[in-house]
């Protein structure tokens, strides 16, 4: 549905001509340019991981929902569907049919927070692993729109938008692992490490109580690994 990026070809050059190297300077340059606009990706144990993470108050001070745009046109404009759509396209375990108007018809999902098989899309909230109201308390509230629309829609992480049963998004609500944790036992380290990589990516911070209730899941998860790379 999305459109694979076309690699380009060298083209031949017939006649013997002399090839223009950059000097080293532009070499150079051109590497630091590199690497200060592409993302490093970065793996880490996830009690490495929760020890990045910068600890300060919440402020919730200013927030509205309509702060973060969403759903909008998504990764393919052209496709016609949401990002609700494209995500619950992505994340199905037998996609739907797909009518007019990116209308979703059967398929099949499984919502991991509680094991539970849904076979309606409408049955399904998209939910944002670190909600909105919470990422606005732990530093979204110094950006502007287009950042705030940009989390709000991120499908450039797994783990950053998440199809699962209505009960349990509303159940968990704007909370963190502090005051809430899934229904799903077996669950809970793939939550603390996707919660930690999320709060990674964007740069977000954790209060005193939330720090505190990741140190404690990190020690029971041992083998949890994180894999995150900063937002764009």
């Amino acid at each position: 549905m999305i459109t694979n990026l076309l690699r380009s070809t060298a083209a031949f050059c017939l006649a013997p001509t002399p090839l223009a190297l950059p000097s080293p300077t532009a070499m150079a340059t051109t590497t630091t340019a590199i690497a200060t606009v592409v993302p490093v990706p970065a793996v880490l144990p996830l009690e490495d991981a929760v020890g990045k993470l910068p600890v300060a108050e919440e402020d919730r001070t200013g927030y509205t929902r309509d702060s973060f745009k969403h759903w909008n046109t998504g990764l393919d404009p052209a496709d016609g569907c949401n990002t609700r759509n494209e995500v619950l396209l992505a994340e199905a375990v037998q996609e739907p049919a797909v009518a007019a108007g990116c209308k979703l018809t059967g398929g099949n999902w499984l919502s991991y927070y509680d094991g539970v098989e849904v076979i309606e899309a409408g049955k399904l909230d998209i939910d944002h692993m670190v909600p909105l109201a919470e990422a606005w308390d732990s530093g979204a509230n110094t950006w502007d729109a287009k950042r705030r629309e940009a989390y709000a829609n991120d499908q450039g992480a797994a783990a950053s938008l998440i199809a699962v049963t209505a009960r349990t998004n509303r159940s968990k609500a704007d909370q963190d692992p502090a005051t809430w944790m899934l229904p799903l036992p077996d669950a809970h380290c793939r939550y603390i490490g996707e919660w930690t990589a999320t709060k990674l990516r964007w740069s977000l911070a954790v209060d005193p109580a939330e720090s505190e209730a990741l140190k404690v899941y990190a020690e029971a998860c041992e083998t949890t690994v994180v894999h995150y790379s900063p937002a764009p």
